[in-house]
């Protein structure tokens, strides 16, 4: 059976907090799951005064608690991490962030309405030139 490590949501109403759990693929998001690994807060807060450093740059943190000896373990033996899984792990450096290809916008100057703007213009020449003859 398929091992993942994904985010099992707790707390209130507008107020989310996730526990980080190791669980079978097909069980229940807030099921009992195999391990717990750690917590992953998303609200960002504000610093401590302990741990603020230099007082002018006070930045908002999301707390992310993470037991990373275990994180490797069930990596190590295979346990695939749920996309929003991933990108936490990237970010604390124990994978490597998935290779994300740019979207290509669509620019103002694109074909179909180059062809609208071309065959509006040619409708508006005649008339403009036989207006002035």
């Amino acid at each position: 059976m398929v091992v993942k490590i994904r985010l099992a949501r707790f707390g209130k109403r507008n107020a989310p907090f996730y526990n980080i759990v190791v669980a079978h693929a097909r069980t229940a998001r807030n099921s009992k799951p195999i391990e717990v690994l750690g917590t992953y807060d998303p609200i960002p807060k504000e610093p401590r005064e302990s741990e603020a450093g230099n007082e002018g740059q006070k930045r908002k943190f999301k707390d992310i608690k993470l037991d990373t000896v275990r994180a490797k373990y069930w990596l190590g033996v295979g346990a695939q991490p749920s996309d929003p899984m991933w990108r936490i792990l990237a970010m604390i450096g124990l994978i490597e962030p998935r290779y994300r290809p740019e979207s290509q916008e669509i620019k103002s100057g694109s074909a179909p309405a180059t062809v609208r703007g071309k065959s509006a213009s040619k409708k508006l020449v005649p008339e403009v030139l036989g207006s002035a003859v």
